[in-house]
């Protein structure tokens, strides 16, 4: 049995629209693990979540961000500037998720660091078979650092 078998694989979900995140909520609802999601409204709440859980030692750390490009507050960029600036946030791995195709989001995630860029898909199915991607290749593929 595999790690992502016996645990339940934490997601942060940045994301201010609340249909994408009912969206994204109900494809991972549907893999084959147990995953918990945090959603957080904003990059800035996004953050706070991440040095929350920083400085408690939580439990809750997230194995993988999918991050929104076009956030209130601060935008996915700065969110993912300042991760892949902070010795203890820049090997969680982000997925940048939005509905952005502009070609300049796209290169500024990639220099950024972001380690996967994904439009969103707009109806559930296709959605569904994404969040499955994700979770096979995020979750039972990919090997990550313990910490």
């Amino acid at each position: 049995m595999d790690e992502a078998e016996m645990r339940t694989m934490e997601v942060l979900l940045i994301e201010d629209n609340p249909g994408d995140v009912f969206l994204t909520k109900k494809a991972l609802s549907q893999a084959n693990i147990d995953i918990n999601v945090t959603v957080a409204p904003d990059g800035e709440a996004g953050l706070d979540l991440l040095s929350n859980a920083l400085e408690k030692g939580d439990a809750n750390w997230p194995d993988i961000v999918l991050l929104d490009v076009n956030l209130p507050k601060k935008d996915g960029k700065q969110v993912l500037a300042e991760m892949k600036q902070s010795p203890d946030l820049k090997r969680i791995p982000v997925v940048i998720l939005t509905s952005s195709s502009a070609e300049k989001d796209i290169l500024q995630s990639y220099d950024l660091h972001a380690n996967s860029y994904i439009i969103k898909p707009v109806n559930l199915e296709k959605f569904c078979a994404v969040a499955s991607v994700l979770e096979n290749y995020w979750f039972c593929v990919v090997s990550r650092p313990k910490s």
